[in-house]
């Protein structure tokens, strides 16, 4: 994982992050690699509701630029209202990938966010936290 030291985190972002990671294992765990990054949003939104943490899927992000809209974007979800999660299924991640969560971290004017790569061999290797400094 990269991203500053976990620390520099709140407690309660921390264990957020650990909740939503280690529903994100299982689900590789039952799913395997190789699915669409669609497959493996529907079970972590599954996984998520099992295990009452509360989240909003695909919820819509307005697109500033000099304080004017000009679009929107969509999140694949926001965890407690406060931890953005992407999700990719993907050979490798990638900057681009790191960049779509920055700028939802922007938009949004949210702390944390986390990168989630299905398409590994071990899914912590996967796995990006993205934390504003």
């Amino acid at each position: 994982m990269s991203g500053h030291a976990v620390r520099e985190l709140p407690p309660h972002l921390n264990d957020l992050t650990g909740e939503v990671i280690g529903a994100a294992i299982e689900v590789r765990r039952v799913l395997g690699p190789g699915l669409l990054e669609s497959a493996y949003e529907a079970a972590l939104c599954v996984e998520l509701e099992l295990r009452q943490v509360p989240f909003v899927r695909q919820p819509m992000v307005a697109l500033l630029y000099k304080d004017h809209p000009i679009g929107t974007g969509r999140m694949d979800l926001l965890v407690r209202g406060e931890l953005i999660v992407e999700l990719e299924a993907v050979e490798a991640l990638g900057d681009v990938h790191t960049a779509q969560v920055l700028s939802y971290r922007r938009a949004t004017g949210q702390r944390l966010g986390l990168l989630i790569n299905f398409n590994v061999t071990v899914l912590k290797d996967g796995i990006r936290r993205i934390i504003l400094s």
